[in-house]
């Protein structure tokens, strides 16, 4: 049997001016293309969290999984990621749960430590007690989802006798991602695997394993990859330019890439793409590069794209889902074979 490595697509759900269309018919839409592209052969989907945007952001991730999993039968559910020191850990691994139970166990639940100031203090959380809330926030989870009363305490964190009911028949994967080399570290101690985001950081994760006794080649990474896949790349460009703009400066207005202040915004499309952590490609370099990178790191065992960037039209984001579908990963998928 060859390596098998899933296939995905990714959506924060953003709706922004001045492109923006209803939410319920947005939301509609977008459940529509995720369940289509189950139909295409697309073998997960991952979701990620931010609160208080201006653009519709989802917060509410679980939800969306929820919902995901009543329209699509075989797709791994995911979330990359969800903001966990900003959570109750009982009541997330609550939902998680859940999810689990009415998936058949096709959710994983994927974390990671936060970086908006805003974000915190409306949930009275510390940003400086990131490293503890993540740790014992697990910890608390782990437990939780063995069905056996959780006894905690902690610096975060103080749990007397409590259970977790339903407990999953199939616990999620507990699933870190982080750009720094601390967060890195901590999914590798603590994590069942790493959310990388544009290929940073797979070689501290591989090094982070090593330090801590383990096999590199036991790892497992869950790679988001922000490739743009077109037949006319430079057509693709300047059509999708100002939506990659808008993701890319406010990802780095919201401090994703270092502290605002010192990180410089893109002045137009092409720096953003060229800068940032975007791929333009063809058909044949995208199968060509992916091969690579699966080849480079057999710890992968996912690979997702933006199902479509913020503001751009669904027609435009489905376009370059169905090609991927058609002339990508079935390349991909026959390499795999083949190097088995």
């Amino acid at each position: 049997m060859g390596r098998k490595v899933n296939f995905g697509l990714w959506y924060d759900f953003r709706n922004p001016e001045p492109w923006a269309m209803p939410a319920e018919r947005f939301h509609a839409r977008a459940l529509d293309q995720i369940a289509a592209a189950e139909d295409l052969g697309f073998d997960s989907v991952w979701l990620t969290e931010h609160h208080f945007t201006d653009d519709g952001y989802t917060p509410s991730p679980l939800v969306l999984a929820g919902a995901i999993g009543a329209r699509t039968r075989r797709m791994r559910i995911g979330t990359n990621l969800m903001i966990l020191p900003l959570q109750d850990p009982l009541r997330i691994a609550e939902d998680a749960a859940t999810l689990s139970l009415i998936t058949g166990g096709r959710f994983d639940l994927g974390v990671g430590g936060g970086y908006r100031q805003l974000e915190f203090d409306q949930f009275g959380r510390d940003l400086r007690h990131r490293p503890s809330l993540m740790e014992e926030a697990v910890a608390v989870i782990r437990r939780a989802w063995t069905g056996e009363p959780v006894r905690f305490e902690g610096k975060r964190f103080r749990i007397g006798d409590l259970r977790v009911t339903p407990a999953p028949e199939q616990a999620p994967r507990l699933l870190l991602g982080g750009l720094s080399q601390p967060a890195i570290a901590r999914a590798a101690a603590i994590g069942d695997g790493f959310l990388s985001t544009g290929g940073i950081g797979h070689d501290l994760y591989a090094e982070a394993l090593k330090a801590q006794g383990k096999r590199p080649e036991d790892g497992a990474i869950f790679a988001g990859h922000w490739a743009i896949v077109s037949d006319d790349p430079e057509r693709e460009a300047a059509k999708v330019g100002p939506h990659v703009l808008y993701q890319a400066n406010t990802y780095i207005r919201w401090g994703a890439f270092g502290p605002p202040e010192s990180t410089p915004e893109f002045p137009d499309a092409a720096s953003a793409i060229a800068g940032g952590l975007y791929e333009l490609w063809d058909p044949e370099t995208a199968v060509r590069e992916l091969s690579a990178l699966l080849t480079a790191w057999p710890q992968i065992r996912d690979v997702h794209f933006w199902g479509k960037f913020p503001g751009e039209p669904f027609e435009d984001g489905w376009r370059r889902v169905e090609l991927l579908a058609s002339k990508v990963l079935p390349q991909l998928r026959k390499a795999l074979e083949r190097a088995a």
